[in-house]
């Protein structure tokens, strides 16, 4: 007869093991959720990782992607909007006006010295819906290492944020 293992050991045992062909897991970010641009977060004062936020708030519905260590980007990006908010005039609200949104991921790496540095990698522009619906997916060359990962959805006209990897718990 066989002896079973207690349920947490079987499953410290599968999140350690290789992948079936031999190779050690890819991803390096899974995400399903992001923070649209709003509050303190708006214009250049709080830029996350000296990346401003865009001077107009945003609002959206979903979002999921996901970062591998060989730079493949893919973002699932739905309802990407300007918010109703009094801050945004009454003809943008609830609309996208950019025709391309772009990814940004943020990393802290090392220079040649052995000092932290802080490194941007800006994907191409992909079409964007008038609803803010956008897919992208890009191979991009991620610094080596890259700690801490964040990942920004940007507008395609200017270098600024609409949504980042975060959430917002009060709107759960």
């Amino acid at each position: 007869m066989k002896k079973l293992l207690p349920l947490a050991v079987c499953a410290l045992a599968v999140l350690i093991l290789p992948s079936a062909s031999g190779d050690a897991p890819t991803h390096v970010l899974s995400f399903h959720r992001m923070y649209g641009v709003d509050g303190p977060f708006l214009g250049e004062d709080n830029a996350i990782q000296g990346v401003p936020g865009d001077e107009l708030p945003w609002v959206l519905k979903s979002a999921n992607g996901s970062l591998t260590t060989k730079g493949q980007l893919n973002i699932s990006v739905k309802g990407l909007v300007f918010s109703d908010d009094d801050k945004v005039p009454p003809d943008l609200q609830g609309i996208n006006d950019e025709t391309e949104f772009r990814a940004l991921v943020s990393c802290l790496t090392e220079d040649d010295q052995d000092q932290v540095v802080q490194v941007h990698v800006v994907t191409e522009g992909f079409p964007a819906t008038v609803t803010g619906n956008c897919q992208i997916h890009a191979k991009i060359d991620l610094p080596d290492p890259c700690i801490a990962p964040v990942v920004f959805v940007m507008a395609g006209s200017e270098d600024k944020w609409f949504a980042v990897t975060g959430v917002e718990l009060a709107e759960d």
